[in-house]
């Protein structure tokens, strides 16, 4: 969880003018929308550093991550920079950071989901915020990703429960074609700081460059996916891709230079 006090006059301050700092930004925002995953244990000044380049947050929601005062310092930091605000549910699982596969049945799934979005939707009225998306996180977002019953209930909940929230997903998996057919929108993501496969898997992050942490390598493979359409992969190979979003993850070490590169360059 962030490192905050619980005394009233210790509560973070918004010491910027985020409006002005919106405006100056005005004329170079991306072709895309930058995500990021926060509220999952980073320090507030990383928060604010990310938050001056993206234009949609994942909050971590008590899974893998977050706590209520992590949730609402983020939402806080959303509405004073206008980025948008996501939930961002995963596995129970704190030791592993929601990273590794655990079993659930759809029933579970969807309890899952209720109790984490639900959390945060709380937390983000009470901030006088509304939830725009919801992305799965981790370990979760892979094992719904490649299973079709699962990707229908996931699908289904949200549509139940936040008919307004669009859902970040996987252009090559299950979530895509489970919305089919729903009113639910699905913005396709691709992830800015990770190498992918041949097949649309990531590359674990075990695997030297799986993680890319080179701002330049991460804004030339965005530069050429936006031109020709394609992904490059590990091998040298390339699989279709045209996402609405891009991703870079709060804990690779250069994530606010490669959300200020992504942002500057590719405006």
């Amino acid at each position: 969880m962030l490192g905050l006090t619980t005394s009233s006059a210790d509560q973070p301050t918004i010491n910027y003018d985020a409006s002005n700092d919106r405006r100056k930004r005005s004329n170079r925002l991306p072709k895309f929308d930058i995500n990021c995953d926060l509220g999952e244990g980073e320090l507030p000044v990383r928060v604010r550093a990310l938050m001056k380049w993206i234009t949609s947050a994942n909050v971590a929601c008590g899974g893998h991550a977050g706590s209520v005062r992590s949730m609402e310092y983020c939402v806080r930091q959303t509405r004073g920079w206008e980025v948008r605000l996501g939930a961002h549910p995963g596995f129970f699982d704190r030791e592993n950071f929601g990273r590794k596969e655990q079993v659930i049945r759809p029933a579970e799934l969807e309890l899952l989901l209720v109790q984490q979005i639900g959390a945060l939707e709380k937390i983000a009225k009470a901030g006088n915020m509304n939830l725009h998306h919801v992305k799965l996180h981790g370990a979760l977002y892979h094992l719904v990703e490649s299973d079709s019953g699962l990707a229908t209930v996931y699908v289904e909940t949200v549509e139940r429960f936040w008919p307004k929230a669009k859902i970040f997903a996987s252009p090559m998996g299950c979530v895509k074609g489970a919305a089919e057919g729903s009113d639910v929108t699905i913005w396709e993501e691709a992830f800015a700081d990770r190498a992918y496969m041949d097949d649309g898997n990531l590359v674990p992050r075990t695997v030297a460059g799986g993680v890319i942490g080179d701002p330049e390598e991460v804004v030339e493979r965005l530069r050429s996916m936006l031109v020709s359409g394609n992904m490059k992969t590990f091998s040298g190979d390339v699989i279709p891709m045209s996402p609405r979003t891009v991703c870079v993850h709060s804990d690779t070490p250069e994530a606010p230079l490669i959300a200020k590169a992504i942002s500057t360059k590719l405006g």
